[in-house]
């Protein structure tokens, strides 16, 4: 089981159309800080219907898309995660 199995749920259950969460947001989800593991298990996302659109190393966010929702968006809107 990933690692990152966190995550992935708390996408699945909120079902947005993107999200943009900080890597302090992603820490509060997941209990432990983002590392570069998670280049190697990005690609989950897609099993639960997102897709790691972009990671912004400098500004530590991280904006995924709906894959189901968002066919034809290659960027566009991220609401934030409040």
């Amino acid at each position: 089981m990933s690692k990152y199995i966190k995550l992935w749920e708390y996408l699945k259950e909120n079902k947005r159309d993107s999200y943009q969460l900080s890597f302090a947001d992603i820490k509060v989800i997941l209990g432990f800080e983002l590392d570069h593991s998670f280049l190697n298990y990005k690609k989950e996302a897609n099993e639960y219907g997102y897709k790691v659109d972009k990671i912004l190393l400098k500004e530590k966010k991280l904006f995924l898309i709906n894959l189901i929702n968002n066919k034809s968006i290659i960027g566009g809107f991220y609401g934030k995660n409040d």
